[in-house]
């Protein structure tokens, strides 16, 4: 601010043109970056399935207000192929979420699926629901669910076999990439948002993750399927209870602590959102939570070193800053166009400006779409014609986060999830997952809590 203070005094003529051209460069910059990732993010062949006695693994699911699809995510876990002898499940729910409580307790659970009520207190959050129930754990490895969530029954097995085969000893976490199922039909459809948001989930993790992985950075996790290590985890403290992206923050205090994350090939379905009703919040929380995480960790960026700064910076930085800029830029070009049309002139094109444009477009364009391949989701002409109003609307997600981290820090924007509409009878003989991953190619492998409920 100082040197842009003495700029201004002495040379005020040049301020605008040098801010223009740093500003360029850095958007040039990020644009290369993604092409970097899409070019390094190779699909490689995943280890061996382990031979012998497996681990013990616990699964973890938080769940507030979930009892419409307590019975789908229950049937869900049972078809995980892993030995029940070696599996640990808690469905951890909150003291005064009755409903969900209730519907827990008469869902049909396997054997090893047990109901934990954690004990009243804030923040009211996810992490610190995980938080209270990892004292009782008792698995040396351990993954994360959400409630709207399918894992491929194979995953627990692949990732075991994934830190069996580390011989550095270092290996702390792998994330598995989440795929966005056909979004809903009838009052609830939101083609567009659907369409684009499955996009935006192939492009991060069937491109980003694992190049970023291959090029040995660490990145900030996903909100679901994380398989961890537990003394790893135990030894870095768990989750934070007051970040409500506690997986982006874990990500880099993993990384800062001297582990490394990887990623794996089996994948997790969801499903979108849906209406912009739903969408927003999400989104708000997602933000809201980066900029917690890039507050939190750029106070000693130094712990990070070198690799993982840049990592900080090209994922949650450019993350809340691409998030904030895309509106006002989107309206700021649209306005030139339009203004220079009504004045039958033709719009002031300078060079570095439209390489700025065409290049960020087509870094992301090209990166969902490589992703969505690798994924197995759709994305034609329309989507990338469409995307720009997608990438704005999330300027109005970033306006919100930034007001509700000053007003409500810690307070969780809860996203409704819904059961899912029924397969057909033809789909049934063969999972939804199975069917869907055969057109994708196998990508880069890369203080106070309570006892569990007693369940009759």
């Amino acid at each position: 601010m100082a040197a842009a203070g003495l700029l201004l005094w002495f040379r005020p003529d040049s301020l605008t043109p040098l801010a223009v051209a740093v500003a360029a460069g850095i958007f040039l910059a990020v644009s290369m970056w993604r092409a970097l990732l899409v070019m390094v993010s190779a699909p490689a062949r995943g280890p061996e399935p382990l031979v012998g006695a497996l681990p013990r693994y616990t699964i973890l699911v938080a769940l507030h207000d979930e009892a419409e699809v307590m019975e789908q995510l229950v049937g869900r876990l049972a078809r995980i192929d892993y030995p029940s002898d070696r599996l640990q499940g808690l469905l951890i729910l909150e003291a005064g979420d009755h409903h969900t409580i209730a519907a827990a307790l008469a869902a049909p659970r396997p054997h090893w699926l047990d109901v934990f009520v954690a004990p009243p207190g804030l923040p009211q959050t996810k992490p610190r629901a995980l938080n209270c129930a990892l004292p009782h754990v008792t698995g040396e490895l351990l993954t994360v669910y959400d409630a709207e969530d399918e894992p491929d029954p194979l995953q627990l097995r692949e990732a075991a076999a994934r830190f069996a085969v580390d011989a550095s000893g270092r290996l702390a976490c792998l994330q598995a990439p989440l795929r966005i199922r056909p979004g809903r039909s009838g009052h609830e459809a939101s083609p567009f948002l659907d369409r684009q948001f499955a996009a935006e989930y192939a492009s991060l993790f069937e491109t980003v993750l694992p190049g970023m992985t291959r090029l040995g950075l660490p990145f900030p996790l996903g909100g679901t399927s994380n398989h961890f290590r537990v003394d790893v985890l135990r030894k870095v403290g768990a989750w934070d209870a007051f970040n409500v992206t506690e997986d982006a923050d874990l990500g880099f205090r993993l990384w800062a602590g001297g582990w490394r994350l990887g990623v794996m090939n089996r994948p997790t379905w969801e499903s979108p959102p849906g209406l912009i009703s739903d969408w927003l919040p999400q989104r708000t929380r997602w933000l809201k939570g980066y900029m917690q995480t890039w507050g939190v960790h750029t106070r000693r960026p130094w712990r990070l070193g070198v690799r993982g700064a840049l990592a900080l910076l090209m994922t949650v930085g450019v993350g809340v800053a691409s998030a904030s800029v895309h509106g006002p830029s989107l309206a700021w070009v649209a306005a030139t166009v339009l203004v220079a049309a009504m004045a039958g002139l033709s719009p002031e094109t300078p060079a570095l400006a439209l390489s700025v444009l065409v290049l960020g477009a087509a870094s992301a364009w090209l990166s969902c779409a490589i992703g969505a391949r690798r994924a197995g989701v759709p994305y034609g002409v329309t989507d990338m014609i469409t995307a720009p109003a997608y990438w704005a609307l999330q300027s109005l997600a970033a306006l919100h986060a930034g007001w509700r981290l000053v007003r409500e820090p810690f307070a969780w924007d809860k996203t409704r999830h819904r059961r899912d509409a029924p397969v057909t009878e033809a789909a049934a003989a063969t999972p939804a997952h199975a069917a869907l991953d055969e057109t994708a190619p196998n990508r880069l492998s890369a203080g106070h809590a309570a006892a569990p409920q007693p369940v009759a």
